[in-house]
């Protein structure tokens, strides 16, 4: 079996500001907004990456209590990062996995006339942020780069490189690393390894996973992400001019701290 990191979902009190700051530090173009979302009192916006996706939802209620993704950002203290999602080659078989370890599903995603099922997993069983498996079954699904229907028909006339083509990481922030990557690592039945600073790590097909200790009081949570980024003095420089927080190669976007790696 294999696993892709293909989205990262960040919750945000202001779509308005993120798609700015999106669009003018890391130069991407918005590619799709999913009204299904609004099921969830939310709405959202998705940046392609490569052939990888950035999304962003937010409240449409001003009262962050009515929503589960307003809850996240109380809890957390602020704009945070919300999902991992991946893709797989077999929904089917990660779901016995899941179910013989006592996850709960969260969310079931079925939409076989789109070619696409999956399942969102509860964050209270897995610990540091929602994590979600994606099945592709229409034509194309499951190569590389190939269709990803969360992102609608047509998102690739929509992807920008110029600055970042790729994101080759996530980070989750934890009081305990090695617990949570060890759960992770049932879940997803891929390998823990530790890195060269002897942080606890998954491997995934296309990027990693990286478990480190929480330390700014915002609990734990999915905290940042790398990008492959072919030009980081201009990212840098226009988060500075955006008035961002930036330090040495990484900038706060959206409640992630974003780094730059070559």
């Amino acid at each position: 079996m294999w696993i892709r990191l293909r989205q990262i979902c960040v919750t945000c009190t202001d779509l308005n500001e993120v798609s700015r700051d999106l669009a003018g530090v890391l130069g991407l173009e918005a590619c799709f907004t999913d009204p299904s979302v609004g099921q969830f009192g939310l709405k959202n916006t998705l940046w392609p990456i490569g052939t990888q996706f950035l999304e962003c939802v937010t409240p449409m209620s001003s009262d962050l209590e009515t929503t589960a993704a307003g809850r996240y950002i109380s809890r957390h203290g602020g704009d945070t990062g919300y999902m991992v999602i991946c893709e797989v080659d077999d929904v089917a078989a990660r779901r016995n996995i899941v179910d013989e370890l006592g996850i709960r599903v969260a969310f079931e995603l079925n939409y076989p006339d789109e070619g696409h099922v999956g399942m969102q997993l509860h964050p209270a069983d897995t610990g540091g942020s929602f994590l979600e498996m994606d099945q592709m079954t229409m034509k194309g699904g499951g190569e590389v780069g190939g269709p990803w229907w969360p992102a609608g028909k047509n998102w690739k006339p929509f992807v920008r490189t110029d600055r970042v083509s790729a994101i080759t990481a996530a980070t989750i922030s934890s009081p305990d690393p090695s617990t949570l990557a060890t759960r992770w690592a049932e879940i997803t039945q891929t390998p823990f390894d530790l890195d060269d600073h002897n942080q606890p790590i998954l491997e995934f097909d296309n990027a990693r996973i990286r478990f480190v200790q929480e330390h700014d009081g915002r609990g734990e949570r999915l905290s940042g992400i790398d990008v492959r980024c072919g030009d980081s003095e201009a990212v840098l420089a226009a988060a500075t001019t955006l008035g961002l927080q930036t330090r040495d190669t990484t900038v706060t976007l959206a409640g992630l701290d974003v780094t730059c790696v070559e």
